[in-house]
């Protein structure tokens, strides 16, 4: 069994200097830095807008040094929060270009089909999730609702005969929000923790940034270590995926480490300078890797080595 962990997203100003490097070579890539740390990154960029197969094949190359890397891609909005009018053709065409490239690469872990709290479950949901589930079935799908009316045996007995996974996910608890859990429905297992920030989860105007603020204990991740184990040991899900979504100043890469180190019960290597952020959080989950030299300080220092040798 293979459980993944790793952070949604990897391209935020906010992680420089506390993810990355602050002084760092004009060739550093923030993605293959991070495929060192993590066997999985959600990419949250798919969501925003559809995107070429070449996107697809770059970052397939930039993991290409980590053989167990997988990505899990977000589906457009197109068909999860804006269903005002139906989708087209060539919505359908653009939407699975970057899906299909990172399935041809070997890369792809599953399609995540996000739905808001306010995608309620009623008959006219039903039917677009229906639909949207028919146009892009041949990948593998996972589905997050928010809402306390999907949580029905009959829903999950749907997405069982269907083969898409359940995301599990850890959110702010309201009266009318979904639980967390350790549900299996397909071949693919799914986590996601969000944060607990109860103060601007609704809060109107709230960017991400305040939404996802939000630095998990050990002791609130331990739950979600063990929902992980249980989900995997479903006799017919064969990967699971947790994903950290409380990405603001670097705590979901923190807070992933910290599962990973729970799962594989052993510390795991960090980045220099997140253990030095959240060394509190994660001295005893992680060991940081030296730093390395920028390149060309490298070479510097070959270059004064060679004369020494001289």
């Amino acid at each position: 069994m293979r459980i993944r962990v790793g952070p949604a997203g990897w391209s935020y100003k906010d992680w420089a200097g506390i993810v990355y490097p602050t002084k760092k070579s004009p060739r550093f890539d923030p993605l293959r830095y991070l495929s060192k740390y993590f066997d999985a990154i959600e990419v949250d960029s798919t969501f925003y807008r559809p995107m070429p197969r070449s996107y697809a094949e770059s970052w397939a190359e930039r993991v290409e040094d980590n053989p167990d890397f997988r990505f899990t891609a977000k589906l457009w909005k197109r068909f999860t929060h804006e269903r005002d009018t139906a989708w087209s053709t060539e919505d359908v065409k653009l939407a699975r270009e970057v899906l299909e490239g990172l399935r041809a690469g070997r890369r792809l872990g599953a399609v995540l089909m996000q739905f808001p709290w306010s995608f309620r479950n009623n008959e006219k949901n039903q039917e677009w999730l229906r639909d949207v589930i028919k146009e892009f079935e041949d990948f593998p799908l996972v589905l997050e609702v928010r809402h306390l009316s999907w949580d029905t045996p009959e829903f999950f007995g749907q997405l069982k005969e269907r083969g898409v996974g359940f995301v599990n996910i850890d959110q702010p608890m309201f009266h009318d929000s979904i639980a967390p859990s350790a549900r299996a429905t397909a071949h693919v297992g799914y986590v996601r923790v969000h944060g607990r920030n109860y103060k601007d989860w609704f809060r109107e105007n709230a960017g991400p940034e305040a939404r996802y603020n939000f630095l998990y204990s050990a002791e609130q991740l331990k739950p979600w270590a063990k929902r992980a184990e249980e989900i995997a040991q479903s006799p017919d899900t064969d990967e699971v995926y947790v994903v950290t979504n409380n990405h603001y100043l670097g705590q979901a890469p923190a807070n992933a480490l910290m599962l990973k180190s729970m799962l594989e019960k052993e510390r795991v290597p960090a980045p220099p300078e997140l253990f030095q952020k959240y060394e509190k959080a994660l001295k005893d989950f992680a060991v940081p890797v030296a730093k390395e030299e920028p390149t060309e300080k490298k070479a510097a220092a070959s270059r004064r080595q060679g004369s020494l040798d001289l």
